[in-house]
């Protein structure tokens, strides 16, 4: 099959040559590969890290072509979208049939495939902070892939959602367009405490953004942009006047049990419902530029390559 292997030597670190087909488990699907979905952790950490010769990706959506062994999972034939530790930036894939998602009909396989990392996480996030009706729902990190869907999915949840950017004054439209209520440059600038934060950024945001959690809110920390380490002042988790506050988080890619939420997602996407947020389609043989943009934070949104 052909692949993008990582390549150090080549441009953003990527090629496209042969790679070994993979070799299914009894309880994974074989799914032949249409669109691909990159993601800022996997292209910033995973991609330095790997060994020349590597097939990375996480995010893929494509076409059943041989069921699990094991009669679990859809048929041949079937329009999914997965989600893995590994494998996805190849032709074909070995996935868990707990990690794929059945896909309705005609769907855009492109924009599908934006689905399992950034709408997986920001909808596992919205969980974390328990029912949002009527709720003050900040997202820092907005403009990204997980930032944008999470606040889609905070309004339809019934949140009053607070959208973080960095420039607002860019980006403020296109926030509100997506359900934002309020547009704002960073916590420090809340007018009010909120109930929830889904934090895509970490450092300095996140400090900030947990002193402005109302009695019993929760932050949900999904993701770390931030080149600095948070460092809470002495006495925060003191519990002085502010009772019950909570820092969580969780691992996507560690869960088994994605089936529902990836074919809930795809849905909503297929439907209109989810706007995926597309800043950069093209083929798989741009990928090379596809990873300097994301990297360079040209792209504010998704990018999907298509095979």
């Amino acid at each position: 099959m052909r692949a993008l292997v990582v390549d150090h030597s080549a441009p953003g670190g990527l090629r496209l040559a042969e790679a070994p087909d993979p070799r299914p488990r009894p309880d994974q699907a074989l799914i032949r590969v249409t669109a691909i979905s990159l993601n800022h952790g996997e292209v910033r950490w995973g991609l330095a890290n790997a060994a020349d010769g590597a097939v990375l990706g996480w995010d893929a959506a494509g076409v059943v072509e041989r069921p699990a062994a094991n009669g679990e999972g859809p048929a041949a034939g079937t329009p999914v979208v997965t989600i893995g530790a590994d494998g996805a930036w190849a032709e074909l894939r070995a996935v868990d049939t707990t990690s794929l998602g059945v896909v309705p009909e005609h769907a855009d396989l492109g924009a599908i495939s934006t689905v399992p990392v950034a709408g997986a996480s920001a909808l596992r996030a919205l969980y974390r902070l328990g029912p949002i009706l009527g709720k003050r729902v900040l997202v820092t990190g907005a403009t990204g892939g997980v930032g944008r869907y999470a606040v889609q999915l905070a309004r339809l949840g019934g949140a009053h959602v607070i959208a973080s950017t960095g420039d607002p004054a860019r980006h403020g439209d296109s926030l509100r367009h997506l359900g934002a209520h309020e547009v704002v440059d960073g916590p420090r600038a809340l007018d009010a405490d909120v109930h929830g934060v889904v934090d895509m950024v970490g450092g300095r945001q996140l400090v900030d953004a947990y002193n402005r959690l109302a009695e019993y809110g929760t932050l949900v920390s999904v993701g770390h942009t931030a080149d600095e380490t948070e460092t809470f002042p002495p006495g925060t988790f003191a519990g002085m006047g502010q009772h019950g506050r909570s820092i969580v988080t969780f691992s996507l890619l560690a869960s088994h049990d994605l089936t529902e939420d990836l074919g809930w997602l795809a849905a909503r996407v297929a439907a209109g419902e989810l706007d995926p947020q597309i800043a950069w389609r093209d083929t798989w043989a741009l990928a090379p530029k596809a990873v300097e943009a994301l990297l360079s934070r040209q792209l504010h949104g998704k990018a999907v390559l298509e095979i």
